[in-house]
């Protein structure tokens, strides 16, 4: 296989926010990509300041196929990442993805759209 991408990601930054305002609701997003063949299985793991991290969601992306998964909807049993409250996390792959990470805040009528690309551990 060649290689495209990394096995090992971190976002040090997360925040949803509590509010929204217009139609739109504020979210962020990690952004995967995976080009190559076989499907790739991802365990992500949220980190937060005041508590025991959230370990080890898996998630599928197929092959030649991109995922957006929204951080709302992560979760593990009954945790799940609270608005308000910042986390990080990390991201682990069994085949090298792109990792790219989005945030929408709509808590004022002049929203703000933020995207980065997620620091890859292992290049």
């Amino acid at each position: 296989m060649s290689r495209k991408g990394a096995t090992h990601w971190v976002i040090p930054d997360g925040y949803i926010p509590v509010d929204s305002s217009g139609k739109l609701i504020s979210h962020e997003s990690i952004c995967v990509v995976n080009l190559h063949e076989q499907d790739a299985h991802i365990d992500i793991t949220i980190y937060f300041e005041d508590r025991e991290p959230i370990e080890k969601i898996s998630v599928t992306v197929k092959g030649k196929r991109t995922r957006h998964i929204r951080t709302s909807s992560l979760e593990k049993g009954s945790k799940k990442i609270p608005a308000g409250v910042p986390y990080a996390l990390e991201i682990e792959s069994d085949i090298p993805i792109i990792v790219q990470y989005s945030r929408l805040d709509t808590t004022q009528a002049e929203l703000a759209l933020m995207s980065t690309m997620a620091y890859p551990v292992d290049n």
